[in-house]
């Protein structure tokens, strides 16, 4: 907690040395990043959106359901970054409520990677009855389910800290991190994260192997699969750079007490922003049904553009 206070001391101090300009320069590139990021995001949700043949398929509904769920994680991201640099500190019952939404998000994309991955070993060791077991109700279900098991690991910090901390805490401003909205409960958080990233390397690692096996033949469908599951651990990769965040942060802190506010700044794009903008790209692009129908999309807002804009004109 004396670690979590210094930080806040070191951060303050730092950013009143670099100025209003550099301040505005990290805020100006944050949300360009994340307009772009999200733009890019929205294009997908509208190709999905714009075709059946998505909707009516569990992998692209839980495909779309990640990059929906990083766009409103980017977005709470962005929002506390804004808001830490216009206010610094905030009303801890906002504080708690965006908290807790970007603790959701957060939790919820291993989660959907991993039943991207089992749905992947369906379609190669039991292909006849894929259609009976991946419809599109059972995976609406599943991604309820998702935010019931993201909620479980959140919700009981919010109650706990609604049943031990004081009415004044809630009306009092605080500097906006997990760790101080939920100070009580940092060893819990810690220890839960590493057991809940094991059970998910687990799950995922079984899938490869067995996939990896199946793909020594002659099995096209197979081999396709590893190289889909090995990109679904790829991006839980770049996940479980959110994770290690509070150790990269105390050893920034160590490392750079003088320039910690500079590297926080680094760490926060290299953590938050970087995943997001490769993760879902990746995977949607790579898709050859998805990246044929976005083309389609993209030469038909084209075409759009050029007949609005003489219409326009003789207006």
């Amino acid at each position: 907690m004396n670690l979590s206070s210094n930080n806040i001391t070191v951060v303050t101090a730092s950013r009143s040395r670099e100025g209003v300009y550099i301040a505005a320069a990290k805020n100006v590139i944050v949300v360009a990043l994340f307009v772009s990021i999200n733009y890019i995001n929205g294009t997908l949700v509208h190709t999905f959106s714009k075709h059946q043949i998505f909707s009516m398929n569990p992998r692209y509904i839980l495909f779309i359901h990640m990059v929906l769920n990083d766009m409103l994680q980017l977005t709470v991201s962005v929002l506390l970054f804004v808001l830490s640099y216009v206010f610094f500190s905030i009303n801890a019952c906002i504080c708690c409520s965006l908290v807790t939404l970007a603790a959701l998000t957060t939790q919820n994309t291993p989660l959907n990677l991993v039943c991207m991955a089992t749905e992947c070993f369906i379609a190669v060791f039991l292909p006849l009855r894929h259609a009976q077991l991946c419809t599109v109700r059972r995976t609406y279900t599943l991604i309820g389910l998702i935010w019931l098991v993201s909620s479980a690991a959140i919700i009981p910090d919010v109650l706990i800290a609604l049943a031990t901390e004081p009415l004044e805490y809630f009306l009092s401003r605080v500097f906006c991190v997990r760790d101080n909205i939920f100070p009580k409960l940092i060893e819990k958080v810690h220890v839960y994260n590493i057991v809940f990233l094991v059970l998910v390397w687990l799950i995922l690692f079984y899938v490869y192997v067995k996939i990896l096996v199946a793909a020594k033949g002659a099995n096209a469908d197979a081999k396709k699969a590893r190289d889909t599951v090995l990109l679904h651990a790829f991006q839980l990769l770049l996940c479980m750079l959110t994770y290690i965040a509070p150790v990269l942060k105390r050893s920034l802190f160590l490392w750079f007490p003088r320039h910690y506010a500079n590297a926080l700044f680094v760490c926060y794009i290299v953590i938050q922003m970087f995943p997001r903008f490769l993760s879902p790209i990746v995977y949607g692009l790579r898709d050859k049904t998805f990246r044929q129908y976005l083309k389609r999309n993209m030469m038909l807002k084209k075409i759009k553009t050029k007949i609005v804009k003489p219409l326009h004109s003789l207006k």
